[in-house]
């Protein structure tokens, strides 16, 4: 599987990175460990998580995605300089558990590593702004951690680009390490911030770009055809709004351009995403083998410019 460098840094990281918000969530601990066993030996690196996930499932309080990669890290210790591990920080635990303070930061990527049973955090990403701490604090922090070895590299997810630049300016006013990878929402359906705000942004700072919700939390892999389709679906809060005209005229493109290749609808839609201009690699989460095993076979889909105008046209706004 082609690798790219991630950003700015020494690592480099499979084009497809597997999202491990499925883990203690839709998987279970024995299935989750698998899935990373197989992902590995298909040539996926890297890991996706943070510590949120997943604090949405009833008796969950967040670290289990964490902890399942941390047992699979733990199995696999002789491999750790040859895997990447992305995750986060920011996200609301509980009440004294949030934000980018230096206090909160220095807590939770010491929980972090330890859930993760690791002595350094590959990417570590601020997984939401907060308007509460100044940029200036939380990436004195960040440079903290660099310099002690628990983090090799920062990024940025769910910035606006009002943030972005704030956090720029705030990085070279005090020389500190700015945030070189930048993790959003993109995929054939949501397109607009990325293409209209951010892409700019990343290819002029050299910013690496990971997309999530790169299958639009599935509905781009043709599993649901109708609303009636998501009663049994965990994600149903999250799909509802694909189901309008343009969303459907989507669906319809992608199954015509999968059948005509013979591959999945779900590959394509990885494969559009692969193939925009600054994009470095797609997160995609899978609950079973097959799902992991057609989601690799994106990384060498080839999409010929007929084929991307077809698509573009069919997700125009």
């Amino acid at each position: 599987m082609k690798k790219d460098d991630l950003s700015s840094s020494t690592l480099e990281s499979s084009r497809l990175i597997l999202g491990g918000n499925v883990f203690g969530w839709t998987v279970n601990e024995q299935d989750s460990l698998s899935l990373l066993d197989a992902a590995f030996e298909l040539g996926i690196n890297t890991f996706d998580t943070a510590d949120a996930y997943s604090i949405w499932v009833t008796g969950n309080s967040g670290g289990e995605s964490e902890a399942i990669i941390g047992k699979w890290l733990s199995l696999n210790s002789h491999r750790r300089s040859d895997i990447k591990i992305i995750t986060k920080v920011g996200a609301e635990l509980s009440p004294t558990q949030q934000g980018l303070s230096k206090g909160r930061i220095l807590q939770a990527v010491d929980d972090s590593l330890r859930r993760l049973q690791t002595d350094y955090i590959d990417l570590y990403f601020s997984h939401y702004p907060d308007a509460s701490t100044t940029h200036e604090e939380t990436l004195e922090t960040y440079a903290t951690l660099i310099a002690c070895g628990k983090v090799r590299s920062i990024g940025a997810s769910n910035y606006t680009l009002e943030d972005l630049q704030a956090a720029k300016r705030s990085a070279a006013d005090n020389a500190l390490p700015p945030y070189t990878s930048l993790q959003l929402e993109y995929n054939l359906y949501d397109r607009h911030d990325f293409e209209q705000q951010l892409r700019s942004f990343a290819l002029a700072e050299g910013c690496e770009v990971l997309t999530y919700f790169s299958l639009a939390s599935g509905f781009l892999t043709g599993k649901y055809k109708r609303l009636i389709d998501l009663t049994q679906s965990a994600r149903r809060e999250d799909l509802e709004k694909y189901f309008d005209e343009r969303g459907m005229r989507i669906l319809s493109v992608l199954h015509q351009v999968a059948q005509e290749q013979q591959v999945s609808p779900a590959e394509i839609a990885l494969a559009w995403v692969m193939h925009q201009p600054g994009i470095g690699s797609a997160i995609a989460s899978a609950t079973n083998l097959e799902q992991l095993n057609s989601l690799a076979r994106s990384t060498q889909l080839r999409l010929d410019a007929q084929t991307l105008e077809r698509l573009d046209l069919a997700s125009s706004l």
